[in-house]
């Protein structure tokens, strides 16, 4: 077969193909597949890279070049002799995968014809006797009838149980009701008769052309997934293409998990039972698995608390570092509703214990916890504990939708009431890092948001404006501290970042705030409004500050409103109010903002419109209907997966709330 190989190789004219990168040349194809065929049996998935490179499957194309060689590569995944056999026929799925996915146009005119008469080939991958071979090969036999035949005569349980998963994916694509019933019937009996695992599986395949299916068997996945004897067996089995090892039980709860789709009710009845399960029988491993997927469904899911924060209360006390760690972050991400587990978490604030993987100590999401409670048990050390990761560097690694710990602004905002007493640490690390410290910048803006709270901090922040890193981020803050501040208004007429048209203005700005000159402000900040084109218009938001003082404007104000980019029109909408006094047109063009979010695909300018219409103190009644409806849905309110997506619920929410309030 090598012989062959390599002389038909020679003759296809390779120098007439196309390929879908120009760096690699259809000779580089040649090549590749030479370099296998001279390998034979003792190639590697690593001789494989060149052709994975020459197929480029990650450019949505397929060229002529693939056509041809498309062949060569069947042959060679079907010798028995080949070394590197089970990576090539991944490469086929992967093939079939991109030609499916592509535009047509991008696809060679010959690859489909090519394709079909390698089929019978490509088929006889499906009873190969090697079962690797067998169990990668079976996306390359999506037709039902196909796999029927494969299932009735298959016995390795590694390739049987993949093969009732393809089955199911099958079933759900086709569109023929026959071979469907036949794929239900196989699953059926495979629930009744089967061993614990296959019926897991069997589920799973039902699942995919029928939601209801992981409802219906909700009893039976608690059960088989709970049962301490059955988990090594699901190392010994569940397998599927294109991963190289077995699933975990725990991997299986995650993949089992999402099933329930829309069914929230019974997502959560299958979390809560599994972490009850697995706190009877001391099933570490399902208590942590059960817990992750619990905190995957409350990301989404406002409804789940009520169920999972007592869970989680009593879990602090459990013996394993990842179940406490866990437990200790679904509580600091409910906030407020933590309040009654305060003396546990306090008692944890010092515990090193750690979860694989992620990010942080029990004891930092419990004094985050805690701080989220609003317990002055969190204050002590808490600046410190925050700045530590960042001790020595710039930056932090995590995974953003895995539990991990929060970012200094968000656990330090909240805390104004507490400024007094956290305000020494944040003046000491500012002194100590004014050379470029990594968190500088981070509590500027937590200065700015405690506004004249922050004021005894006046002397660090001053310091600052002398560095062009952070000298608009001090002048914001020392504007929110508003008049103890007004001793640094000749050091912010002094600032050093006038090197653009802008900084003047926000510094001309922030000196009049700080008690400086109110005329010439209005003069410099009003001419940039009427002189400058789009997209910015100028300072537009800068001049509304100035009130009806700023009347002159009133009219480019409205233009920038109705012609500037949808960010600007809303700023442009609260200067225009704030000049003038009336809510509209302002109001209406703020509701704009507003209406999108009943479908839960748009929180660009929510919250900022949300606040700005509670300023104008005026809404509609379809505005206020679509908000009832917002307020009312079991969906976070937030683009984010991970605590963010909490923070930023509780602030739409409370917005709602403030708008909804309105006469």
């Amino acid at each position: 077969m090598t012989g062959i190989a390599l002389e038909s190789l020679d003759e296809v004219p390779w120098e007439r193909l196309e390929s879908a990168l120009e760096v690699h040349s259809a000779n580089d194809m040649r090549r590749a597949l030479r370099r296998l065929v001279l390998r034979g049996g003792a190639a590697t998935d690593e001789d494989c890279c060149p052709l994975y490179d020459c197929f480029a499957l990650g450019t949505s194309r397929v060229a002529s070049v693939e056509t041809a060689a498309l062949p060569f590569v069947v042959a060679l995944a079907g010798d028995p002799d080949m070394g590197a056999r089970v990576t090539l026929v991944q490469l086929l799925t992967s093939l079939r995968r991109a030609a499916a996915e592509a535009d047509p146009g991008l696809v060679d005119s010959g690859w489909h014809e090519a394709w079909r008469a390698q089929r019978p080939r490509i088929r006889e991958l499906l009873a190969d006797p090697v079962p690797e071979v067998r169990r990668e090969a079976l996306p390359l036999g999506a037709d039902i009838d196909v796999l029927l035949e494969r299932w009735r005569v298959e016995t390795d349980p590694t390739v049987r149980l993949p093969l009732l998963l393809a089955l199911g994916t099958a079933a759900a694509e086709s569109t023929a009701t026959g071979p469907v019933e036949r794929v239900r019937a196989v699953v059926t009996e495979v629930l009744r008769t089967a061993d614990p695992v296959m019926r897991v599986a069997a589920v799973h395949a039902w699942a995919a052309f029928d939601a209801e299916a992981s409802v219906r068997e909700l009893d039976l996945l608690v059960q088989v997934l709970s049962d301490p004897a059955v988990r090594p067996q699901f190392e010994a089995a569940w397998y599927v293409p294109d991963v190289d090892s077995a699933f975990t039980r725990e991997d299986v709860v995650s993949w089992t998990a999402p099933l329930f789709g829309n069914a929230s009710r019974a997502g959560l009845d299958f979390v809560v039972r599994l972490i009850g399960a697995a706190r009877e029988t001391g099933d570490i491993p399902l208590c942590r698995a059960a817990l992750d997927e619990g905190w995957q469904l409350l990301v989404v899911r406002p409804s789940a608390a009520p169920a999972l924060l007592p869970l989680a209360g009593a879990l602090l006390a459990e013996p394993d570092d990842g179940v406490r760690y866990r437990a200790a972050h679904l509580l600091a991400v409910l906030g407020s509703r933590a309040a009654p587990y305060a003396d546990e978490l306090a008692a944890l604030v010092d515990d090193p214990g750690r979860a694989d993987f992620l990010e942080g100590t029990v004891g930092d999401h419990a004094r985050w916890a805690l701080s989220r409670i609003g317990h002055e048990r969190a204050l002590p050390g808490l600046v410190e504990r925050l700045y530590a990761p960042y001790r020595g560097q710039y930056s932090r690694a995590y995974v953003a939708s895995d539990p991990r710990l929060p970012e200094v602004e968000d656990v330090l905002t909240p805390l104004r009431a507490h400024a007094h007493a956290l305000l020494p640490a944040v003046r000491k690390l500012l002194r100590d890092d004014r050379g470029g410290g990594p968190l500088n910048r981070c509590f500027l803006e937590v200065l700015k948001a405690w506004g004249p709270a922050a004021a005894p901090a006046l002397p660090e922040v001053v310091a600052l404006l002398d560095d062009t890193r952070y000298s608009l981020d001090a002048v914001d803050a020392l504007v929110a501290m508003g008049p103890a501040a007004e001793s640094a208004e000749p050091a912010v007429r002094r600032c050093v970042v006038l090197d653009h048209p802008g900084n003047h203005r926000k510094v001309a700005w922030a000196a009049w705030r700080l008690g400086g000159d109110h005329d010439a402000a209005l003069r410099l900040i009003g001419k940039a409004v009427l002189t400058e084109k789009e997209p910015f218009y100028g300072p537009v938001e800068l001049l509304g500050d100035f009130g009806p003082a700023a009347a002159r404007y009133a009219d480019r104000v409205r233009y920038v409103m109705e012609h500037g980019p949808g960010w600007l029109r809303l700023r442009a909408a609260v200067a225009l109010w704030s000049i003038t006094g009336e809510p509209e047109p302002s109001g209406s063009v703020l509701e704009e903002y507003l209406l999108p979010i009943a479908d839960g695909d748009d929180y660009g300018l929510f919250l900022d419109a949300l606040r700005a219409l509670a300023r104008i103190g005026t809404v509609s009644s379809t505005t206020r209907a679509t908000l009832h409806t917002v307020r009312e849905s079991d969906r976070r309110l937030s683009t984010y997966r991970d605590y963010r997506a909490f923070i930023h619920d509780e602030e739409m929410r409370s917005a709602i709330d403030d708008v909804l309030a309105l006469p």
